[in-house]
């Protein structure tokens, strides 16, 4: 297959591609050996970039697939709009990133690192197929342990974990942390209490 008609198939095929595709499986499709079909994504992709288009070939969770240009992501959102129901809730996003960054996590680690029980955020979040269960801890009762899926990484627009940003671009500076201790000491100095049942919540 000649090379502009290679580009060509391959742009029809992610055009209506629902998922991340791996080049294995594209060379397989236009039965072109896989460093072709790499050779023409790599073409594909820097003429989009060339030509300013409103869209890239990215390379997410091992596959690549097409998505807006990051410049015009606040119109590609003011268009989507999506539901506020479609949006993980705080106590999502906290759980979520606490599996991405601790995996493999068992529920009751999350819920000691969060202060609260977990079970439904879990529940929801393997429900969205943004974590899985990937082996279970050993000890009393096997507890499942999590990990975080390649829609995830999709939904990031990642190809791998180790785009994650680092945890501690995230951690507050030493002015905030001293101010922190300070606090709790107070609070402890006036009795009030830490312990007690650990709250819950169902993102």
């Amino acid at each position: 297959m000649e090379r502009g008609e290679l580009g060509r198939t391959l742009e029809a095929i992610l055009l209506v591609a629902v998922e991340p595709l791996e080049p294995r499986l594209l060379a397989e499709l236009v039965e072109v050996p896989v460093e072709g079909v790499e050779e023409a994504l790599d073409e594909l992709a820097a003429s989009y970039e060339r030509d300013r288009r409103g869209f890239l070939l990215a390379r997410v969770a091992g596959g690549v697939r097409f998505q807006t240009h990051p410049d015009l992501a606040p119109y590609v959102e003011r268009f989507a709009n999506r539901e506020v129901s479609h949006r993980l809730s705080t106590a999502a996003l906290e759980t979520l990133a606490i599996v991405a960054y601790r995996q493999p996590v068992s529920r009751g680690q999350i819920s000691a690192l969060r202060g609260v029980n977990v079970d439904g955020v879990t529940r929801l979040l393997e429900q969205r197929g943004y974590i899985e269960v990937v082996g279970h801890a050993e000890g009393p009762g096997q507890p499942a342990l999590f990990g975080t899926t390649a829609l995830f990484l999709e939904r990031l627009g990642l190809a791998s974990l180790d785009q994650l940003p680092a945890v501690e671009d995230f951690l507050p500076g030493p002015e905030v942390a001293d101010e922190m201790e300070r606090d709790l000491q107070s609070a402890l100095g006036l009795g009030l209490g830490l312990g007690g049942e650990a709250a819950s919540d169902d993102g």
